[in-house]
């Protein structure tokens, strides 16, 4: 048998593809649920890409209440640097979506392109704190904070909590050691 050549398929999937089949079970409605959630997380990495690429180039859109257009012109207000990654380890790391530390001053604005949870977001943005802090050898308790979300056409603003982002850093610390010790017991 001599198997058609699909070269331009590989590394790719297919939504309705072997390897992830439980779409074999949705309803209907459950797979336009599903697909369409899809296509806004799509969506979502394209309006990631373009901001990012707009703050770069420091490029203001038009002033208004619109949620990207306040998160690009605050970003290049602030001069800060877009999709910044921030390492602890190979286990613990995450990209903020715009940084700057200035005057001791730490700012973390992430957009969020679609409708989510707020308390999911601010701890996001407590994470990125705890990684920055970890990597640049700041305490969370000597620096100063604005922590942003901008999502649903609204700015939320978190100073940061100190405790939690604290908490965080430790648990980074524990989880981060117990994997490596996983990883060892795994090969050995």
């Amino acid at each position: 048998m001599r198997f058609n050549n699909h070269s331009e398929l590989v590394g790719l999937h297919s939504y309705l593809s072997a390897s992830s089949s439980a779409w074999v079970n949705y309803s209907d409605d459950k797979l336009d649920r599903n697909y369409v959630a899809r296509l806004a997380a799509q969506r979502g990495t394209e309006l990631h890409e373009f901001a990012s690429e707009a703050i770069r180039l420091g490029i203001k859109l038009p002033s208004s209440k619109k949620t990207l257009n306040m998160y690009v012109n605050d970003a290049i207000g602030y001069n800060m640097r877009p999709e910044v990654p921030l390492f602890y380890s190979i286990n613990a790391f995450g990209t903020a979506d715009a940084i700057c530390f200035r005057r001791n001053k730490l700012r973390i604005h992430d957009l969020k392109t679609g409708v989510g949870e707020s308390n999911a977001a601010e701890r996001q943005l407590e994470v990125y704190a705890a990684y920055f802090c970890l990597e640049y050898k700041y305490r969370p308790d000597a620096i100063e904070m604005d922590l942003r979300i901008y999502q649903n056409d609204e700015i939320r603003m978190y100073e940061g909590n100190v405790e939690r982002i604290t908490y965080i850093m430790d648990k980074i610390q524990a989880f981060d050691k117990r994997i490596e010790t996983i990883k060892q017991e795994a090969t050995s």
